[in-house]
């Protein structure tokens, strides 16, 4: 046998058994995802933080916007230079307005508390983070949350 007429035959077992091949209907219709669970970190931006924030919180309302509220699930997980974030937000009406979106929509932002007390940030200084938006550590908050099936997504 040639390895052509091989192939040929392994594609036509495979076609048979439905392997491998695309049925009609099998497919997700153009823009429709299946259900997601997804962990943004936010590590900041460097000294690009603030467009950082922007570019990140516009990612999140598009994901929402292309999986549809209902169908997915995520989690912002903020860390170091991240946490930054919600200290622009206390003095940046437009800042805070898209988060307030963000979290209308289902999205929840985390915070490591590791972060806050080594830098000696009191979290009420923090644009809308709550005492239950803390986690113990960031980063294994973030292997936490991969565990649980979460997929890990650094903008």
């Amino acid at each position: 046998m040639t390895t052509v007429f091989r192939n040929l035959m392994l594609a036509l077992a495979l076609a048979i058994m439905g392997i491998g091949t695309v049925h009609a209907g099998s497919e997700a219709p153009a823009g429709h995802y299946a259900d997601q669970k997804v962990v943004y970190h936010n590590g900041g931006g460097g000294p690009d933080g603030a467009a950082y924030f922007k570019r990140l919180l516009a990612n999140l309302r598009n994901h929402v916007d292309a999986v549809g509220r209902t169908r997915v699930e995520i989690r912002v997980v903020s860390l170091g230079d991240g946490v930054g974030l919600f200290q622009a937000a206390a003095n940046d009406k437009e800042l805070a307005g898209r988060i307030d979106a963000l979290k209308g929509m289902g999205v929840r932002f985390l915070v490591c508390a590791n972060t806050l007390r080594e830098r000696k940030i009191d979290r009420t200084t923090l644009y809308g983070v709550g005492e239950d938006d803390l986690v113990p550590s960031g980063v294994a908050e973030l292997t936490r949350l991969q565990g649980m099936g979460f997929a890990y997504i650094h903008p």
